[in-house]
């Protein structure tokens, strides 16, 4: 790594003559001139990325599904051989369109509101002066400045570096970093993990690299989630069962020779109801809507899947500064070594801090407490935390900042201790005679011989303990993964109230995989730890079964970011760290995070519930095929039938319950079975009653089929219902009496459609008799009692194993 002479970039440098494009005028290093830019603003400025999913491809998702192709075609087929009437379920499917759409396009604009506050800025360069622009207003000839952190934004020419090293793994596919001077070309899509550079922008919006990889980026699908992989899984084998047992009941009606009309009806009647119509949009309903009251609370979701890693977390490993201290720091002491006068050590600290071209928090305290005009510098290395130092030569000498383990003398290593374990963040600065060699190693050049420590104080931040007390609470374990000393993490993850076990330095990890998983789990805080060294331990953490999340905002935890299965980043930390994570808080709060775990939590856990009274509903149908389907009798059930029970048994009922608090744990294993087991029981013992219950008032009874088929949607309608607050047993004793109720509403809308005779005539039913009225009461409790005993219990308040069917073995 070369070592060069920062340009500052204020505008007083001396420069040859000629502007950026050959032409007379400003320097090469003032950039263009505010009416050159404003010139080439038409047809030469950057293209804004979109920050979420396009109109059209909402429209799209709750559109052209596989489930409404097939009711939609079943629909036209209804509409054109049948009675109109069962051709309702398409009012449904436009509903549920509708209501999807709506939502996630509430969602968009709520997420792309947000994603402005943390969108890539770049810092141009325009008439020798610097300010921040949005990438969409840099023009073809402009001069921008990057730091750690930043984001190459367009394509370019670097005019002047000083250590700039960047990670290009983005445009090659190589994670090594890439060392990079004056003459370099540089590619959009970059990031900047050391040094400053400026450099002049060739190409930009279509023509540039990041065009390309916008492009890139919109044909990438984001990896998909466990829970959403097993939601296709099931939705896989639904479709799978709608084709077989819809062609075995569509043989039968032809090897029966039914009259159109009822081959229709029935037909409509046995697929239509295998078809899950609502939890497609539920999904997306239940990932936008938490996304959307995410963004109310200063939180951008650019993965929507990271709503389930919240809920599954159970180890989240934090930086010190920024996320549990206050991200600005203190000058609060100088301590000379023995032998040096406190004024040396002062100015020394000053003219370091004025001529640092990386403006970290640290250089930006000291030069706050001791101002000073800067030297003349003729080279500098930035702050690597691999190093641990960074330096600066002037025409007198080296000053190097860093660890005091790396700087300071024997003399200064107990008054340092002292302060690291008092939660002090302490730093050495140490002199030498020896130049910057062109190389620059991992030990400082020349023995250079300390002055002093520097003593850091950080605040904690407001909130922090309830955090922490709510995390340990919900079985989040906390680690704290730090570049300070490890007394100091140590001291502020016991006054945050983190249990603190084992202290490790970040030497100290292991190499072998075995001995690092047990090091990553045994381990509460990690000291000095470069960026190799968070990112080993929760790649450990992860293989030892762990779901990890981690929370950062500098370039040094970009490595640990990428690694775990959920990134947070701070909303004021780099460009960087807000383009890998999956959540950003935009406020920099990581009290956030707490009410975002219950969210995900929440939403998920009635999202597993509510899925179980979909596939019940499908395994009911299946059931129906599979017996009197495929028999001589009448099909128990029209479709506008089925229409009615099922909106007042699972889609009211679920589009509740999808976005309502609830309580109780989230079992995110075994998704698909655990839906099986509840629904396949279910189905079957509801469709027994059901079957049980049309055929005695069909051929016990001699009833007609209008009558014994009101009998059959009573029984269902019964049965659903029971199931919904079966289904609740296990939440809180105020959400089961609340679902107790909403369930007697529904019931009570049913009535009414049986007292009122155009809504009756409507939906096809009779008035019920004393007969009709006993089977069907008879046929439900038989049913009810089954599943009771089967394990599908009511109880106003969490039970063993309310509501979730026979027990998993």
């Amino acid at each position: 790594m070369q070592p060069t002479a920062p340009t500052k970039g204020s505008g007083n440098e001396t420069a040859p003559a000629g502007g950026v494009d050959g032409r007379a005028g400003p320097g090469p290093l003032d950039g263009l001139s505010e009416q050159e830019a404003a010139e080439r603003q038409v047809g030469g400025r950057s293209t804004a990325r979109a920050s979420s999913r396009s109109y059209a491809t909402i429209v799209r998702a709750n559109v052209f599904t596989v489930f409404n192709g097939i009711l939609g075609g079943f629909g036209a087929v209804t509409l054109i051989f049948g009675d109109w009437r069962d051709a309702l379920f398409l009012a449904v499917v436009v509903a549920n369109a509708t209501i999807g759409i709506t939502q996630e396009v509430r969602a968009k604009r709520s997420l792309d509101r947000l994603a402005l506050l943390v969108a890539p800025r770049a810092r141009v360069r325009r008439e020798g002066r610097e300010r921040e622009v949005a990438v969409e207003e840099v023009v073809d000839g402009d001069l921008l400045a990057v730091g750690p952190g930043d984001q190459v934004v367009a394509d370019g020419e670097l005019l002047e570096a000083s250590g700039l090293l960047l990670d290009e793994a983005i445009l090659s596919g190589e994670s090594r970093p890439v060392l990079r001077g004056a003459g370099a070309e540089l590619r959009s899509g970059a990031f900047v993990l050391e040094g400053t550079g400026a450099f002049r922008v060739t190409a930009v919006g279509a023509e540039s690299f990041a065009a390309k990889l916008t492009g890139e980026a919109r044909r990438f699908r984001h990896p998909r989630s466990p829970l959403e992989l097993a939601v296709n899984r099931l939705l896989y084998s639904l479709v799978a069962l709608v084709f077989t047992l819809g062609g075995m009941l569509g043989y039968s009606l032809y090897h029966r020779h039914v009259a159109l009309h009822t081959a229709v009806s029935t037909s409509a009647a046995g697929v239509v109801s295998l078809v899950p119509e609502g939890l497609v949009v539920l999904v997306s309903l239940t990932y936008a809507v938490a996304a959307v009251r995410m963004s109310r609370r200063g939180v951008l979701a650019q993965q929507l899947n990271a709503i389930e890693s919240l809920a599954s977390v159970d180890t989240i490993c934090v930086d010190k500064t920024g996320t549990l201290t206050d991200p600005s720091l203190r000058l609060v002491e100088v301590l000379p070594a023995p032998g040096v006068g406190e004024e040396r050590l002062r100015s020394a600290l000053a003219g370091f801090a004025a001529v640092s071209s990386v403006r970290n928090l640290t250089v930006e305290a000291i030069a706050r407490e001791l101002p000073a005009q800067p030297p003349e510098v003729l080279g500098e290395v930035p702050f690597s935390s691999a190093r641990g130092w960074s330096a600066v030569q002037t025409a007198g000498e080296t000053l190097y900042l860093g660890g005091p383990e790396r700087l300071g003398s024997p003399a200064l290593a107990d008054r340092a201790a002292s302060r690291q374990r008092e939660g002090r963040r302490v730093l050495a600065l140490a002199s030498t005679d020896a130049p910057l060699t062109g190389v620059v190693e991992s030990d400082p050049a020349g023995a250079p011989a300390a002055l002093g420590l520097v003593v850091l104080a950080e605040e904690l931040r407001p909130g922090i303990r309830e955090t922490i007390s709510f995390l340990l609470g919900e079985g989040v374990e906390v680690k704290v993964l730090s570049g300070d000393a490890p007394e100091t993490a140590a001291a502020i993850a016991r006054d945050v109230g983190i249990p603190v076990g084992t202290v490790a330095r970040g030497e100290e990890i292991p190499t072998d995989p075995d001995e690092l998983r047990e090091f990553a789990l045994a381990t509460s805080v990690i000291g000095r730890i470069p960026p190799e060294g968070k990112s080993a331990v929760v790649e450990a953490l992860a293989a030892a079964g762990r779901y990890v999340a981690m929370v950062g905002d500098g370039v040094n935890d970009v490595p640990a970011m990428k690694r775990a299965r959920l990134a947070i980043a701070q909303g004021s930390g780099t460009q960087m760290a807000r383009s890998v994570a999956d959540l950003v808080l935009i406020d920099g709060d990581f009290g956030a995070v707490p009410r975002l775990v219950s969210e995900g939590r929440r939403a998920l856990r009635n999202l597993q519930r509510v899925a179980k009274l979909y596939v019940t509903k499908s395994a009911f149908a299946a059931f129906l095929i599979l017996t009197i389907g495929t028999s001589s009798d009448a099909y128990p059930l029209l479709p506008r039938h089925l229409t009615l029970a099922a909106n007042l048994t699972v889609g009211i009922p679920t589009f509740f319950l999808a976005l309502a608090p609830s309580s109780g744990p989230w079992r995110p294993e075994r998704f698909v079975r655990r839906i099986a087991r509840f629904a396949v029981p279910a189905g079957a013992l509801v469709g027994t009653g059901l079957v049980a219950g049309f055929l005695f008032a069909r051929h016990d009874l001699d009833l007609s089929v209008a009558d014994s088929r009101t009998v059959a949607v009573s029984t269902l309608i019964a049965c659903g219902l029971y199931l919904v607050m079966a289904l609740e047993a296990e939440g809180s004793r105020q959400r089961s009496t609340l679902v107790a109720g909403m369930c007697l509403v529904l019931g009570g809308v049913y009535v009414a459609c049986l007292a009122i005779e155009p809504a009756r005539t409507f939906f096809a039913l009779t008035p019920p008799e004393p007969g009709m009225l006993a089977t069907s009461l008879l046929a439900a409790a038989v049913a009810i009692a089954a599943l009771a005993l089967a394990g599908y219990t009511v109880r106003f308040g969490p039970g063993e194993n309310g509501g979730e069917g026979p027990p998993d073995g």
